[in-house]
């Protein structure tokens, strides 16, 4: 009988939504045997019946659905390596049940698909994996949380297993991954960003890809950067190389994010050069805030020592560059990495910058910072009276202070410096020229014009804005 059950097998499931009561205990029982006769059985052929245990899976009728997830799952245990050809199609089905409405349904779903994720990951045989991707990439859109975790996570495993064979299919993966970063669900986000991260692995070119892809994301969503683009980052952060990650974006950023151009092209649009300065200021505080940067600052802040590692200076010297973008950032950055004798001509620089609601608010927040631990070192320098670098430090804090209105943020940082010896503070306005502080892996001149170049070409791009807004108002 099992050689011609593919025949009637259809027809058996159908009778399972009978209205006749009768009829459907028959057809269960008729099932229920042929199912124990297949499991005794020494040779059967999966393949005919793989369709209509498939087709099944989408029937309207509850049981219907729940007798052939079951049948699914019993065929994965006994088929094996005879399912190969069936693999994707066998997933599609499982992947509609793991979100069903019946929580029967779903849990068996769930089991069956971790049976058949446990046999594919250590199966020896070759199997093709167009026909899974097309399978999972469909599934990244489906409207259940469940099904979507579940394709990410088969993703993550052929990742791991078939590193050479699913190098041919990034392309082709990205984008849906990319898509998937916007999913209103935070496990998926997660777990969308384990992914990216294994793709990352594969090699450099991967990695910067990956980067390059997130970077034009962000450029082209603005929302998703403010919502999501801190969670992104640090998540990102945990599982890769920080300082990779930081130099790499610094890198990004300094050219164009969309079109790659160059950084001293001053024909630059002004949302290309917002977007960047909105970039900078999400990178700046989570580099000043999030635990798992830790080693990041600790690298950033010895970067500038006569002994620093070449790496250390390099990454300092092309996260400035583009930390240009945003004038607060780079005080922050310099303050950071102690390079108090730039971060005073930073600060006297911003008497030629916007000075905009959004600026005041990122200076307030920056005097927030350094109230926080990571700055306690700053802090407990301005007690070290007799060093080099104590006069620009404090010039630059002061600057900092000379820029805020009368508020709260004000009141601490006057506070603070108030604290420091008052022998030193008829000083702290002057830039002595014999200041060892200037550290000599930098060249300070070159840096500070960097700066220069890069908020004039802000500045101008703000003009033409103006300018044509201007000329638009004015048109008959």
């Amino acid at each position: 009988m099992l050689d011609w059950l593919p025949d009637f097998l259809d027809g058996l499931f159908n009778m399972l939504a009978d209205s006749n009561r009768e009829i459907r205990q028959a057809a269960g029982s008729a099932i229920g045997a042929f199912l124990n006769e297949i499991k005794k059985s020494a040779s059967v052929e999966f393949g005919p019946m793989v369709g209509i245990l498939v087709s099944q899976c989408r029937n309207r009728e509850r049981f219907n659905r729940l007798t052939a997830i079951v049948w699914v799952q019993e065929f994965i245990k006994l088929g094996g390596n005879k399912l190969i050809l069936f693999y994707s199609e066998l997933l599609g089905a499982i992947m509609y049940c793991i979100s069903d409405s019946d929580i029967e349904i779903r849990q068996v779903a769930g089991y069956t698909n971790i049976d058949l994720l446990q046999f594919v990951e250590g199966t020896s045989e070759e199997f093709e994996l167009s026909p899974l991707l097309q399978t999972l990439t469909l599934e990244l859109k489906s409207n259940h949380i469940p099904t979507r975790m579940a394709a990410l996570r088969w993703i993550n495993m052929l990742l791991e297993k078939a590193q050479g064979e699913m190098n041919k299919f990034i392309s082709e993966l990205l984008p849906s991954l990319l898509n998937t970063l916007s999913d209103e669900a935070d496990e998926v986000v997660l777990t969308n960003l384990e992914v990216l991260a294994r793709i990352s692995l594969l090699s450099d070119c991967e990695f910067q890809l990956v980067l390059n892809a997130i970077v034009d994301l962000f450029a082209k969503d603005r929302r998703l950067l403010e919502l999501r683009g801190s969670l992104i980052i640090r998540y990102l952060c945990t599982l890769l190389d920080s300082k990779s990650i930081y130099f790499s974006l610094a890198a990004i950023l300094r050219g164009s994010s969309i079109n790659r151009e160059s950084p001293q092209d001053a024909a630059l649009p002004a949302e290309e050069l917002e977007f960047r300065s909105i970039m900078v200021q999400t990178l700046s505080l989570i580099l000043l805030t999030a635990r798992e940067l830790d080693a990041l600052r600790e690298l950033l802040r010895s970067s500038l020592e006569a002994d620093a590692p070449k790496e250390a200076t390099e990454l300092f010297i092309i996260m400035y560059g583009c930390w240009c973008h945003n004038p607060v950032a780079t005080l922050a950055l310099c303050l950071l990495a102690q390079a108090y004798d730039l971060a005073a001509s930073v600060v006297t620089q911003f008497a030629k910058v916007d000075i905009t609601v959004g600026f005041l608010m990122q200076v307030d927040k920056l005097v927030q910072l350094l109230e926080s631990p990571i700055f306690i070192q700053l802090r407990l320098q301005l007690l070290e009276v007799d060093a080099s670098d104590h006069s620009l430090l404090m010039k630059s804090l002061y600057g900092l202070l000379m820029l805020l209105p009368q508020s709260s943020a004000f009141i601490t940082l006057s506070t603070r410096l108030t604290t420091v010896a008052t022998q030193q503070n008829a000083n702290v306005l002057r830039n002595p020229s014999t200041a060892a502080g200037a550290r000599p892996a930098i060249e300070k001149v070159e840096l500070l014009a960097g700066f220069q170049d890069t908020q004039d070409m802000h500045t101008k791009a703000r003009q033409n804005v103006l300018v044509r807004l201007d000329h638009s108002t004015r048109r008959p």
